[in-house]
């Protein structure tokens, strides 16, 4: 019997093909893993961001496209883009004309964000120098000076000076493992500051510890939350 030797060429031709597409998938399914769940896992708990200007930007409205920056490190912490934009087309509808609070601002970027989606009035705050100076960077880039105020305060200290006001929305986004949310949310009520239509947004790491705090005040309700890698985003008002 006589072997094609041309047969035998093309057949194993044919074999490396198939293991080399066979490589190829595997890569690319190891590369998205990475890129989906690896990356903002990594990119939210690890701090060896510490000390680098990121840029991000304002996704919408009249500065979008603004590039922004960013001090990062252990207690200053970028919100993804992709976390921002599925919040804001959540609550897109709500922002037109609004008052907001953003609390723990970083680098102002959420803030920054709802000012530029046409909030009437946003009050930011940190408690960290350094990460206020690039808060003032980011509005003098984005021109919206005459909508944002802005404070370097313990958060405390900060609720209590803008006592008498009332907001629509409140973000809150403190250093992850402290219990500055439920204290936060409580002084919130103490001064009057928010009423049962106002919209809280919550983000953190620990969603049950979070839950479980909000619960036992029988104050509030969760209305709404999501899971982005491991931060979570909860959506809450106060009851009647």
């Amino acid at each position: 019997m006589k072997i094609s030797l041309k047969n035998n060429w093309q057949i194993s031709l044919l074999n490396c093909t198939r293991k080399s597409c066979d490589v190829h998938k595997v890569r690319l399914g190891f590369f998205s893993f990475v890129c989906l769940e690896i990356y903002p896992i990594l990119f939210q708990t690890i701090p060896f961001w510490e000390g680098l200007i990121f840029n991000m930007r304002i996704i919408s409205g009249t500065a979008r496209g603004t590039k922004l920056y960013t001090l990062s490190g252990e207690n200053t912490r970028p919100t993804l883009d992709r976390v921002k934009e599925s919040i804001f087309n959540i609550i897109q509808n709500e922002i037109e004309e609004s008052v907001v609070l953003d609390l723990f601002s970083g680098s102002g970027a959420i803030g920054l964000e709802f000012a530029s989606r046409g909030a009437k009035k946003v009050y930011l705050n940190d408690n960290s120098k350094e990460a206020t100076q690039i808060i003032k960077q980011n509005i003098e880039k984005t021109h919206l000076s005459e909508k944002v105020e802005i404070t370097n305060l313990d958060y405390l200290k900060a609720l209590k000076k803008l006592e008498g006001k009332c907001f629509d929305i409140v973000y809150l986004d403190p250093p992850y493992k402290t219990d500055f949310i439920i204290q936060s949310i409580n002084e919130l009520v103490k001064l009057e500051l928010i009423t049962p239509k106002t919209i809280i947004i919550l983000e953190t790491d620990d969603e049950k510890r979070i839950i479980n705090q909000i619960e036992k005040e029988n104050r509030f309700q969760i209305t709404d939350k999501r899971k982005y890698g491991i931060v979570y985003v909860l959506f809450i008002n106060l009851t009647t």
